[in-house]
């Protein structure tokens, strides 16, 4: 409801003509008996025909609310989950990276289009429904206790019964509901999963595998909504079968007090009960219909807002705008963990000179790649600082910190547009003119220009039209049109072909030369000419120095790294 306040006027149309809806509903089977008793059974011609007019006027107006009550309610659902679908991307933006470490992404993507479409029913389908419905019943009950007391007690008999049915009803639906959207989460998570991995599927044999896993989860997926039917299945014939009932003995008690001539009972009142025991078990019937939508939009809503309401954002409290960095980067006694459990930084105490070039080696997991998510903030740290020009990064602002740091990974992500756009990254400040100029400077324009529509050529999802090497190259441009002061290599230039290798040390000169670079490296060919080359193992420094002084170490942790890989190369 707090994102319906900026819509308080569509709010007040909706609730008016929920109120007008109720009334007109409640006045059609009052003039029925109205022409009934005082028209029809004293043969007026004239007044029938102007009362049929009068009646007809009523049915106008009530069939214009209808129309304003469902376009307006309608209306106002799509805008509310319009606003909600926005904060909730919003949010998830500024998760931490250790909130999507933990989170499938098949159930984020459930949650940010199918539940919050639910959400929407709450208010088309359900809420404002539901509150229509009660207050027909309320102006129909109304009128029946004027009309005929005795006929509207055996209606009211009837009553507990059904509710009672509604009550049990509604309970178990939330269940049936909640099982259900868990089984949508997880057979999204299943799809996207193995739709993202066909290749590995494909390579390993394992289409028969997967296909009958999948025919495990869609049939849970079957199973929770046969529940929902079942519940369906048993409600409404009980509520038909009340209804039915009650009819049956307002229709008989009413016709034997008018053929006793009991002036109480008129032939107009069992012409307008009749209309009214549908008027007043129908809304009742179709309350629980409506349950069934408002708790697929509760239980939906519940989900998203769980994401909402959490606090899982990185902490951005910094008041400083980054400057041009010089790049005199400083790590004080720094210790991390992605839980509180095990650390994978221990205790990390490094200085990195302006416009240095620093290697980073060491063997898998020992928190190379780690050290470059917490200067990049994707992390925060549990203690210690690190500092960028004697600066504390924390008292940066998160884009002007990030601003300044270019990362290229080892696996690049592109998305699915041209090659301009993964390039600009829709930064209007940045000319088409200037990264082809940026292009042609670190060698790699004559390779796009060749694809077909160059720099317009669109490598779909996640760039599979381009080869690794070529993903790399467009990766590299993408730094160098940031013009960071700091940059950051993770396995940038592994498991490629020859000819991009050339191509991007070339690209790895230009760009850190005048900045400070701090390079992840697997192969150590590639570093051997970096200012400073740091060894970790399981999260601390072992070594520092340069290629030659690491070499010159006798049964030092470099110098055994390098000679296996000179040892394997020669091999091979």
């Amino acid at each position: 409801m707090q994102f319906a306040k900026p819509y308080k006027s569509k709010m007040f149309w909706v609730v008016l003509t929920v109120i007008t809806l109720s009334v007109f509903g409640a006045l059609r089977p009052y003039m029925v008996k109205n022409v009934v008793d005082v028209y029809i059974e004293t043969k007026d011609l004239n007044g029938l025909n102007i009362y049929v007019l009068l009646m007809a006027l009523v049915l106008i107006l009530e069939v214009s609310s209808q129309f304003l009550f469902t376009y307006t309610a309608s209306w106002l659902g799509q805008n509310i989950i319009k606003d909600i679908r926005s904060n909730l991307f919003n949010k998830m933006l500024k998760f931490r990276l250790s909130y999507f470490d933990n989170e499938p992404v098949g159930k984020l993507i459930t949650r940010n289009v199918s539940d919050i479409e639910n959400i929407a029913s709450i208010f088309s389908q359900g809420l404002f429904m539901i509150v229509g419905d009660v207050l027909k019943m309320l102006v129909v009950l109304g009128i029946m206790i004027w009309m005929n007391w005795k006929l509207t007690l055996i209606v009211l008999v009837a009553m507990p019964v059904l509710l009672y049915a509604t009550r049990v009803f509604q309970k178990h639906m939330k269940v049936a509901f909640e099982e259900v959207r868990l089984q949508v989460a997880n057979l999204n998570t299943f799809v996207q999963e193995r739709l993202t991995g066909m290749k590995i599927v494909q390579l390993f044999n394992r289409e028969e595998i997967e296909y009958q896993n999948f025919k495990k989860i869609n049939q849970k997926h079957n199973d929770a909504w046969q529940k929902n039917i079942l519940y369906n299945s048993i409600f409404f014939p009980i509520a038909d079968i009340v209804s039915s009932v009650t009819l049956g003995c307002v229709i008989i008690y009413g016709g034997f007090t008018i053929v006793q001539g009991d002036n109480l009972t008129t032939t107009g009142d069992l012409f307008g009960y009749t209309m009214m025991i549908s008027m007043l078990f129908n809304p009742l019937r179709q309350i629980a219909d409506k349950f069934n939508v408002m708790q697929m939009g509760i239980v939906a809503a519940d989900r998203v807002f769980e994401i909402l309401d959490r606090d899982d954002l990185i902490q951005n409290e910094g008041k400083l705008t980054a400057p041009d960095f010089k790049g005199d980067i400083q790590f004080k006694n720094v210790e991390f963990g992605y839980d509180n459990d095990k650390k994978v930084i221990n205790g990390i105490n490094l200085d990195i000179k302006p416009g240095q070039t620093v290697a980073f080696v060491g063997a898998s997991g020992a928190g190379k790649t780690t050290i470059i998510n917490l200067l990049s903030r994707f992390y925060d740290i549990q203690s210690g600082k690190i500092l960028i020009d004697g600066m504390d990064i924390n008292d940066f602002t998160l884009s002007s910190l990030r601003d300044q740091i270019a990362v290229v990974l080892q696996d690049v992500f592109l998305f699915s547009d041209s090659i301009l756009n993964n390039i600009i990254l829709d930064n209007q400040h940045i000319t088409k003119e200037e990264v082809i100029t940026a292009a042609k400077k670190i060698g790699i324009n004559d390779f796009i220009e060749k694809l077909p529509g160059g720099y317009d050529y669109n490598v779909k999802e996640r760039g599979v039209m381009l080869s690794s090497g070529q993903r790399q190259l467009i990766a590299f441009l993408r730094a160098y049109m940031n013009n960071p002061s700091i940059l950051i290599l993770d396995e940038a230039t592994s498991s490629i072909d020859t000819y991009s290798e050339e191509l991007l040390q070339n690209a790895v000169e230009i760009l850190s030369k005048d900045r400070t670079s701090i390079i992840i490296a697997h192969r150590l060919a590639t570093i051997v000419n970096a200012d400073l080359i740091v060894v970790m193992d399981q999260g601390t420094i072992v070594e520092t120095g340069t290629h030659t002084e690491l070499l010159a170490k006798e049964n030092g942790a470099y110098k055994n790294l390098y000679e296996s890989q000179y040892a394997s190369a020669s091999v091979n």
